[in-house]
């Protein structure tokens, strides 16, 4: 700064600084669309990769994406026979505080949560995947209340629960699943119950709920087992309902677009858009299995889709149409997908390979690749990497169970 500043000069540096700070502070950032507005990134890779800042190396089993708010970065994995909450520091990689969840999950497809927590001011909410909601306090790591799925009625899904907690406005929203209504709202103070959508009663599986206006009407918009469906904020009643084939998964988020809905799932169940009235009908405009995409998600990007379809290979789709742009089979491994400053990042499941490539209808155009050193031990005898690449203010965030890294990808 000039030894003479002016306090206008010195507000705008101010103000710079401020609009250029970027946080990810739920699952798919801020939008839970995947995507950001963020800029000057690097758009060539060097050989070897970008440099690597720092390696957590206890973040625990789990599968749990990061979220990242106020120069914190919020993750769960299971330590010693309980899921815990980790709060890192983004600069140093040094953990501040952990809070105890409940007992760890076991799967024969890897241990530990599942879901990526949600930072909502000065409280972070997180689910376990046995089913215990926690809210807790983002400075102190205090547990402020807790419930459990299984107080709504709902059962444990078969991998464990994965959703990440939507808190919109006083209500955090979740799907417990079950008889007794599929969605809940809750206070996000207290974690006393507003209300349980009894018109949908699918069990949970691994989707998380999105906010869509169609027509100027906020509902919550949830792929459920056997049903995409979309509810009142208010009272938590069905305001449409489409029937889905889900097959033993069901676990990509919706993606909204003006009054449109598209849906994703594997197991061979494809690909469906649907439109939704102003009397909140639901027409499908078309419903193929073009895209299958497992759990590596799908991101639209002007009017296309992007992600990787099970049998298809990487896939750009019309999002208005449902066909197909483009596919590529041989450069990359099934996995999953990011997207910052014009550039997707997709990282193997399996190998643990990152490329980066043009965000473009016209191909796939690689601009670098490196393959993800070391990773972990605990992996090797059951699971992959599935935790997507979380990009935000300059840093590409990796988990592979309990290894954790952020490398340095700001253009600068």
């Amino acid at each position: 700064m000039p030894r003479f500043a002016t306090p206008l000069a010195v507000f705008a540096l101010f103000i710079t600084s401020v609009a250029t700070a970027y946080e990810w502070p739920q699952w798919l950032g801020p939008d839970r669309d995947g995507l950001t507005s963020e800029m000057g990134l690097l758009q060539e890779w060097p050989e070897g990769g970008p440099e690597r800042v720092w390696l957590f190396s206890d973040t625990g089993a789990g599968y749990g994406g990061p979220a990242i708010a106020d120069g914190k970065l919020y993750i769960l994995g299971a330590r010693d026979g309980t899921e815990q909450l980790i709060a890192i520091d983004t600069e140093s990689g040094k953990e501040i505080w952990s809070a105890p969840l409940g007992e760890e999950y076991t799967n024969d497809w890897g241990n530990g949560p599942r879901n990526t927590p949600t930072v909502d001011g000065d409280r972070v909410y997180c689910l376990a995947a046995k089913g215990t909601l926690a809210c807790v306090s983002a400075k102190t790591g205090d547990v402020v209340w807790k419930v459990a799925m299984q107080d709504f009625g709902g059962s444990i899904p078969s991998w464990g629960y994965a959703e990440s907690p939507l808190v919109d406005g006083d209500q955090v929203i979740v799907t417990p699943g079950g008889p007794q209504g599929a969605i809940v709202a809750l206070d996000k103070s207290t974690g006393e119950l507003l209300w349980q959508s009894t018109g949908a009663t699918d069990g949970a599986n691994y989707s998380s709920i999105v906010i869509a206006e169609p027509h100027g009407n906020k509902q919550y918009v949830q792929l459920l087992p056997e049903h995409l469906v979309g509810v009142d904020p208010a009272d938590g009643s069905v305001l449409w309902s489409v029937d889905w084939p889900g097959k033993v998964a069901v676990i990509p988020t919706p993606i909204v677009r003006d009054n449109q809905v598209y849906v994703t799932s594997g197991y061979g169940a494809g690909c469906m858009l649907v439109e939704i009235d102003a009397d909140n009908n639901a027409t499908v405009v078309y419903d193929n299995k073009l895209m299958k995409n497992h759990h590596g998600g799908v991101l639209l990007l002007g009017d296309k889709l992007y992600g990787h379809s099970d049998g298809v290979g990487w896939l750009c789709q019309d999002f208005a149409t449902g066909e197909r742009v483009w596919r590529e089979r041989s450069a990359l491994g099934k996995g999953a997908i990011a997207y910052a400053d014009g550039r997707f990042y997709c990282q193997s499941e399996d190998e643990g390979d990152l490329v980066l490539i043009e965000a473009s209808p016209a191909g796939w155009a690689e601009h670098g690749r490196f393959t993800l050193e070391p990773q972990t031990e605990i992996r090797k005898d059951k699971g992959k990497i599935w935790v997507h690449p979380v990009i935000v203010d300059g840093r590409m965030y990796l988990r592979d169970q309990d290894l954790l890294f952020s490398f340095d990808v700001s253009g600068e």
